[in-house]
């Protein structure tokens, strides 16, 4: 177990050690646009359930960490769709709902333990005992949200930015597969109105950005998908996704460990992608000075992404694999809980992993202080591999940098013991020596890059290719969302004002047609939320997920059909307002959203290169 050096304060250093190294996980959250669109077992539960397994959780680690004085360390994705919900009264309201249901199931749970006259066995008492502590964990749940943090997580994590604890990441806005977006203007639409989003929640600009399903294209010719090497070579190239970054003002990107430094874990590097562009071989690695030695790219260093000024970072491999492997990955532990068994009249889970060949029946019964201290003993362990991965890649000249990135759903949610541990993962660095605890952003702004880089297509799926996502399963995903690309752009075109500007809030024009292109950008945004052939392609829900990218085509080729028949400028059917209304009841995110983004460039105009604050 790693011992850090000092128990009550961080450890000093002499002016003449070599300088440390830097740490930050890098934890992206995300979930699907779940809100009045199902229950059990798809749909707002999974909302609830990571709010009161992760993110509730996190925040108080955090604020704990915060509270001694400890910053940085960790750098927090929230995707624009997942804020979007988290900030919805209703499903506020809803989750403390959930909290007092979940509270009154587990003491319903303990009742029935002690009434059955079994209560002198030692299983019944233990089975009674982990309901009456999940009773305890629900009302202290419910407590955190609706007093210490006033019912407004979004404005808890800003005010842990601001105080400098943590960074604040942004995403696309609903998480949409960028590189298989067949328009710019839709590529520019989801990383715009991300932002827009994320100034409305967060007082401030973003730095740094998750790019969905760490799915990256460099510019690419232009030509209809799956055109690959059959374009002729005077094909204009369409921008790759760092200039639209650039454009916007966003300073840093993460990417895959392969990305970065090739291998065979993705056939990315050997031209071999699967999606709408064929293969489309490229070079990779911009050449260094002429007098400077030759490196490998390396995950613990950060690069420019070629002649731009957007950085990028990958995964560090080790450390993650350390928490993500099958085989020698913590949570697989023994003693943790299970994730997959539940109780059958409660859903609460009372059991622990057992062992790797325990059927779920043959489960025995979770020891929370046992579980909780194994974290902590994990926690050791992986902050001294963070330690000796340091050393042992520092030189006089160089400060590695590591960023270990993972789902933050897989803590708490997944692994339930998996957000005290990273509390205790924080703590045990930060009293390391050779270790400075950053946010990915603040380290680049103290240590900007100093080589260029230039990056594969890729992402973290199957391959390293855009297979998860399109596949023979999902094939019949994308010809819609194509069309309905160019659709929204062609029509954001025709309703622009004839000084070049477009529709947006508080802008002349009719009212109700503004709020029919609106929602129509709403409608598409949601559609190419890249969950929906994630979720056919695993299996997880495939009747939910093609039920859902369904209806929002549905009701986008609606509005933009009431548009479409009418001239611009004249006012729509009675009916057409009603159905609207209906949609935006049940679709309603990014309230400020501005049709303009999705337009020609002649009325998306300029993006905001400004570094943010």
């Amino acid at each position: 177990m790693y011992l850090p050096p000092t128990v009550d304060e961080p450890a000093s250093r002499s002016a003449d050690q070599p300088q440390r190294g830097a740490f930050t996980f890098m934890l992206h959250s995300h979930l699907p646009y779940v809100r009045e669109n199902g229950t059990w077992p798809h749909g707002e539960e999974w909302l609830y359930e990571a709010l009161a397994e992760t993110y509730l959780p996190l925040l108080d680690v955090l604020s704990d960490l915060a509270d001694d004085g400890i910053r940085g360390g960790v750098t927090l994705g929230l995707t624009p769709i997942l804020c979007e919900q988290l900030a919805d009264p209703l499903v506020v309201e809803r989750f403390v709902e959930y909290t007092a249901d979940r509270a009154a199931r587990a003491n319903r749970d303990a009742e029935r333990r002690t009434q059955r006259g079994n209560e002198r066995t030692g299983e019944a008492q233990e089975r009674a005992a982990l309901a009456r502590w999940y009773a305890d964990r629900y009302g202290h749940l419910h407590d955190a949200f609706t007093v210490r943090y006033g019912r407004d997580v979004l404005g808890a994590f800003r005010g842990l930015q601001e105080d400098g604890v943590i960074e604040v990441s942004t995403s696309a806005a609903t998480h949409g597969y960028l590189p298989l977006l067949s328009t710019d203007a839709a590529i520019r639409g989801q990383i715009r109105e991300g932002i827009r989003s994320y100034e409305r929640f967060f007082s401030r600009r973003p730095r740094s950005i998750w790019l969905p399903e760490c799915a990256y294209r460099p510019a690419v010719p232009e030509g209809p998908p799956g055109a690959g090497d059959a374009l002729p070579a005077t094909a204009q190239l369409r921008p790759g996704l760092e200039r639209w970054l650039e454009a916007e003002g966003i300073e840093l990107f993460f990417t895959e460990t392969q990305l970065i430094e090739g291998g065979p874990a993705t056939s990315a590097t050997r031209g071999e992608l699967i999606g709408p562009y064929g293969a489309v071989r490229r070079r990779r690695g911009a050449p260094p000075p002429a007098d400077e030695p030759l490196r490998e790219a390396t995950t613990y260093e950060p690069y420019w992404v070629r002649e731009s000024d957007v950085a990028v970072i990958g995964r560090n491999e080790r450390t993650s694999l350390q928490v993500w492997s099958g085989t020698v990955g913590y949570p697989g532990d023994y003693v943790y809980r299970e994730f997959h068994r539940r109780d059958e009249s409660s859903g609460m889970q009372y059991w622990r992993i057992t062992g790797r060949s325990a059927d779920l029946g043959d489960k025995e019964l979770w020891q929370p202080e046992v579980a909780f201290e194994r974290a902590r003993d994990h926690a050791g362990h992986y902050a001294w591999l963070v330690h000796e991965l340091i050393v042992e890649r520092r030189d006089a000249e160089t400060s590695p940098l590591i960023v270990s990135a993972y789902d933050t759903e897989l803590f708490g949610h997944w692994w339930f013991e998996g957000v005290t541990w990273l509390g205790h993962v924080v703590r045990y660095l930060a009293r390391d020596p050779e270790v400075e605890l950053v946010t990915a952003g603040g380290r680049i702004e103290q240590r900007p890059p100093t080589r260029a880089i230039d990056l594969p297509e890729g992402s973290w799926g199957l391959g390293g290719t855009h297979f998860t996502w399109w596949n023979d399963q999902t094939a019949a995903f994308w010809p819609p969302i194509h069309a309905a690309e160019s659709r929204l752009e062609e029509l954001v075109g025709r309703e622009a004002r004839q000084d070049g500007g477009a529709p947006g809030p508080g802008e002349p024009g009719d009212v109700e047609r503004v709020a029919h292109l609106r929602q129509a950008c709403r409608e598409a945004l949601l559609l190419q939320a890249s969950d929906w052939p994630f979720l056919v392609t695993t299996g997880q829900a495939t009747e939910y997920a093609t039920e859902r990218f369904e209806q929002h085509v549905s009701r986008f080729e609606r509005l933009c059909a009431d548009l479409e028949g009418t001239p611009p400028g004249a006012p729509l059917s009675p009916e057409a307002i009603a159905a609207r209304d209906e949609m935006s009841l049940q679709d309603n995110p990014f309230p400020d959203l501005e049709a303009r983004s999705f337009g020609p460039p002649e009325v998306a105009g300029a993006g905001h290169r400004e570094r943010p604050a």
